[in-house]
């Protein structure tokens, strides 16, 4: 809901150290592993209680995550690192859940299960209106210069980082957060459902 009102904000600064970065030779795809690397850090100190340390890592891999497309600005943009930034953004944010039910099986476990259903209902919207966007060879740079093409929502990664942040900081609040953002999630993805029903309707 925020993504496309924050980009302004964020973007100059990301894309001058994405210059930056690119001339001591680092790569963009380079750039997404080592964000899905932190996040899996972060995953891992709350899988064994350290859910204040995690909030570090978890910082780290989204600055990662923002900075790896202002490193392809400043090279080149490739449709492989488009694919592989979101399928790290994928995993990233089923670790985090999973690893909350890890921390406690029996308090997290159903309403973590209940936010991975979401998270892979939302992709899967998601996902497939990129598809349909590309095939109508729809574009748009709201979100940002993008491999794929974003839909808004309630439920994007700026949101999704707060919540996370919040069961990092409120870890015993879990289940509430889970429950409570996994139906904002369903909401987004029925949302775009029906976007996708009036943008694209039947041919004959």
């Amino acid at each position: 809901m925020f993504d496309a009102t924050l980009r302004p904000l964020i973007d100059p600064p990301l894309n001058a150290a994405g210059v930056r970065v690119a001339r001591l030779g680092v790569t963009a795809d380079q750039v997404t592993l080592m964000g899905l690397a932190a996040g899996l850090v972060a995953a891992g100190c709350i899988a064994v209680g350290l859910t204040w340390v995690a909030l570090v890592p978890l910082a780290l891999s989204r600055l990662f995550d923002g900075l790896d497309g202002a490193v392809a600005r400043a090279t080149r943009k490739t449709d492989f690192g488009g694919t592989l930034d979101f399928a790290c953004d994928v995993a990233f944010y089923g670790a985090v859940p999973f690893a909350f039910v890890v921390l406690d099986p029996g308090g997290n476990g159903v309403a973590g299960a209940f936010l991975l259903v979401a998270f892979y209902v939302n992709a899967a919207t998601f996902l497939g209106y990129a598809v349909l966007a590309e095939r109508h060879r729809m574009t748009s740079n709201r979100h940002g210069a993008k491999t794929l093409y974003f839909t808004g929502g309630l439920a994007e990664g700026a949101e999704t980082i707060a919540v996370f942040a919040a069961m990092c900081l409120w870890p015993a609040a879990f289940p509430w957060l889970a429950w409570g953002f996994g139906a904002v999630c369903l909401v987004t993805a029925g949302a775009r459902l029906l976007i996708a029903r009036a943008a694209f309707p039947p041919q004959d």
